[in-house]
């Protein structure tokens, strides 16, 4: 997953966010708007993430939701 694609999804994925990060607030969610830099550096100070595990878990979880999203559309 490219920050582009992350931060082009980011209405989407925000409201997950918070069920994958529940530490996380609306005003912390408020504040990265979006950018994917800005996220991964929340999830290092609320989480004790280093850099790169903010940023795995930030692929991982994206790419788990965008997974079950195409699971759930009809085979056309």
């Amino acid at each position: 997953m490219n920050r582009d694609v992350f931060e082009g999804k980011w209405k989407q994925v925000r409201g997950e966010a918070k069920v994958w990060w529940g530490k996380l607030t609306d005003d912390d969610l408020d504040k990265v708007a979006g950018k994917f830099e800005a996220f991964a550096g929340l999830l290092q100070e609320k989480y004790g993430y280093s850099r790169e595990q903010a940023e795995e878990e930030i692929e991982k979880r994206v790419n788990e939701y965008e997974a079950s999203l195409k699971e759930g559309m009809p085979n056309s």
